[in-house]
């Protein structure tokens, strides 16, 4: 998969990001922007306290359409209530009156400091004259959606005569069992909801729902796909497979980014019963303390991974047909640690993007979860996120 050099959007679409006031400085408000009405599908948190921009947003998506989407960082409107929706919907209804259509075309979203009020003036009185500020980097978007990430994410690619750009923000709070925390998708391909719905659940099943930083769900997670249709009918398969490599892409983009993260971690489990198995090992063995310290510290105890594996009690496990590797070496055969040089191992674990192999020898299920290690990196950014 070939993608752009530079990220750029799909034809008709644009962002604007700036600073209202939520942040003391850096951009805090980004407005996503579509010259024609685009069919649209969203997946969200099952976290079951959702945000009020969640609960507007399973309303808003119903319609198939969306116009735009307008996304505020510093503060996440969770835990607020009645007010909050209320909120919700005043930011929808400023960045509609923004770009000249209705606030049900336009996706809210927030993120941030759960349990504080929407500081909603601020965004009215700042989302006015944004329309004037729309341009065609993707990047720019992204800046406005950042909390604790270190950089903006996006990128695209080109299938058939269309394009995709995937714009994400995310860095902890991410094993989000639908999608990563605020990932938006823009292409100029031409397809109805219905198969921007499905295409969208297939791409993020293998790579958003497979990361994790550290095992939390957020409150604010929004998936969201809009297309344009300006290119005209791209062929669905080839779309998907782009769409599903973008993700993955992007998957791992956002693990490597995760809070204090020094190295990506790949897990790949194959030989289990089924695919449903095999998955629920990759998620034991990336979302280990153990086995992200054991990464962290470049410590070749093989005995985690097995620790990681042997714990997933409601998963066909046959010890002695069990085998692993580190970034190629093999570690375990037939359940047993083998004889290795450690010091060929810890050199392994050293580099930046480490990969465990686990095969199972049961059956033909395969799956692979994305994460990172853990440092003290997460714990400094986390003691203190609610009162920086």
């Amino acid at each position: 998969m070939n993608f752009h050099d530079t990220p750029v959007f799909p034809r008709g679409f644009r962002c604007a990001s700036r600073n209202v006031g939520l942040k003391p400085a850096a951009r805090d408000l980004t407005l996503f922007a579509s010259e024609v009405d685009c069919a649209a599908a969203a997946i969200f948190t099952r976290n079951q306290f959702p945000g009020a921009p969640i609960v507007l947003g399973r309303e808003t998506i119903k319609r198939g359409r969306l116009r735009g989407i307008v996304a505020n960082s510093k503060v996440s409107n969770v835990a607020t209530g009645d007010a909050g929706v209320a909120n919700a919907r005043r930011m929808a209804a400023a960045a509609a009156k923004e770009l000249g259509t209705t606030p049900d075309a336009v996706l809210v979203s927030s993120t941030g400091v759960i349990g504080v009020q929407l500081p909603i003036d601020k965004i009215e009185t700042g989302i006015v004259g944004m329309a004037a500020d729309l341009q065609s980097d993707p990047r720019v978007g992204a800046e406005g959606i950042m909390t604790t990430d270190t950089h903006p994410k996006a990128l695209s690619a080109s299938v058939g005569g269309a394009t995709i750009t995937w714009v994400a923000k995310g860095s902890g709070m991410i094993e989000p069992n639908m999608a990563t925390m605020l990932a938006y998708i823009f292409t100029d391909a031409a397809f109805d909801a219905a198969a921007l719905d499905r295409m969208l659940r297939a791409a993020a099943d293998v790579s958003f729902n497979m990361l994790s930083v550290d095992t939390d769900t957020s409150t604010s997670d929004t998936c969201a796909l809009l297309a344009s249709g300006l290119a005209g009918a791209v062929d669905e398969a080839a779309f998907q497979a782009v769409l599903t490599a973008g993700c993955i892409r992007m998957t791992e983009i956002l693990a490597r980014d995760g809070e204090g993260a020094e190295h990506l971690l790949r897990v790949s489990v194959r030989g289990a019963k089924d695919e449903g198995e095999a998955k629920r090992v990759a998620k034991s063995l990336v979302n280990s303390p153990l086995i992200k310290t054991m990464v962290h510290g470049a410590d070749p105890n093989v005995g985690r991974i097995l620790m990681a594996v042997g714990k997933c009690t409601d998963v066909t496990i046959v010890p002695s047909a069990t085998d692993a590797w580190i970034n190629g070496y093999a570690v375990v055969k037939g359940g047993s640690r083998l004889t290795f040089d450690d010091d060929v191992v810890r050199a392994a674990l050293k580099v930046e993007a480490v990969e465990i192999e686990v095969a199972l020898g049961v059956g033909r299920g395969a799956a692979t979860a994305y994460g990172c290690d853990l440092t003290k990196g997460y714990i400094d950014e986390n003691a203190a996120y609610y009162s920086s």
